[in-house]
């Protein structure tokens, strides 16, 4: 079981929320709007995703980081450098 499983559905919900910003950005483009509205819906579907991002790796961190602690070892290890890595790309993005 993944560490989101318990929120599967509203994690769902709100990606396909941000699927339909997406397809309203493309409708943008394709009639012309204008370049700062447009701007303004690309930084809305960004924090979105962001927020999404969060909420996963804080379930990450919760149930699969921590359960791999307990149990020590190289699994702990490693577990804590992908964790690592994971937030290193969402900084970086």
């Amino acid at each position: 079981m993944h560490g989101y499983t318990d929120n599967k559905d509203d994690h769902l919900r709100r990606l396909r929320r941000i699927e339909g910003q997406v397809r309203g950005l493309a409708r943008m483009i394709e009639n012309d709007d204008y370049c700062i509205d447009v701007l303004t819906q690309i930084s809305a579907a960004t924090r979105a995703l962001q927020s999404v991002s969060l909420n996963l790796l804080d379930e990450h961190l919760r149930h699969c980081v921590s359960q791999a602690i307990s149990e020590g070892g190289a699994a702990a290890d490693d577990k804590i450098a992908e964790a690592s890595n994971a937030i290193a790309r969402l900084v970086r993005s």
